[in-house]
């Protein structure tokens, strides 16, 4: 009998996390997001913590405009998880200002783990956590067969993280300077939304009202 290598739908999934904390934060007048204070931690520190339950395979986080105190803070936070440091890595985007998509394709590249499935996060989102991303594993483990993606909306409006498999990750890494997103809207069949009244998904930092109104504190 030949012994499928691949995971069974209801078993623990091997997950990898590509954070993206390499933008300029133009409107919130130039300041890194990823180092916002929520309840005393940066929202990079708060987001990676959340995360140890799950026992990530890696986290990789794509770091760019404010590289160097963006690196700074990630190379505390290794200090503080002893234990897995090895496992929490970061890629400087030199081109950050090509944009969003230049820093997933890099972060894409950069992945060395054996995972499952990949999680791809941003910086800024204060409310997202471990039941978040929980919802987003048992979305993709209820899965049907094309279904590859999970992607959370909220009333209709796309949020973040979205879940993807490893099989879809390769076949993007296959095509030079292919991005997620351009994937996704080319094959919609294999997308799984999830649609959810739970607005940590949306809730992300853009201008100085959204620090106001989210709690938050520069560094």
């Amino acid at each position: 009998m030949t012994v499928s290598s691949e995971p069974s739908k209801s078993s623990a999934l091997r997950l990898a996390v590509l954070i993206l904390a390499a933008g300029e934060g133009s409107r919130l007048g130039g300041y890194p997001k990823a180092l916002l204070i929520k309840d005393g931690s940066s929202l990079l520190r708060r987001f990676i913590h959340s995360m140890q339950d799950l026992s990530p395979t890696e986290t990789v986080i794509v770091t760019g405009f404010y590289a160097d105190e963006v690196e700074s803070e990630i190379q505390s936070i290794q200090k503080n998880f002893q234990d897995i440091q090895n496992l929490i890595t970061w890629v400087r985007n030199p081109k950050p200002e090509a944009g969003q998509s230049s820093s997933v394709r890099l972060g894409l590249e950069s992945l060395k783990s054996d995972y499952d499935v990949l999680l791809i996060a941003l910086c800024d989102q204060p409310h997202v956590g471990a039941s978040e991303i929980e919802s987003l594993l048992e979305q993709f483990k209820q899965r049907s067969a094309e279904q590859e993606i999970v992607l959370p909306t909220v009333n209709g409006q796309r949020g973040n993280p979205v879940l993807f498999s490893k099989e879809v990750i390769q076949k993007i890494l296959g095509i030079p300077r292919l991005v997620c997103r351009a994937y996704m809207d080319q094959h919609p069949e294999q997308i799984r939304i999830f649609a959810t009244d739970n607005a940590a998904y949306v809730l992300d930092v853009d201008t100085q009202v959204d620090i106001q109104i989210l709690g938050l504190d520069p560094l």
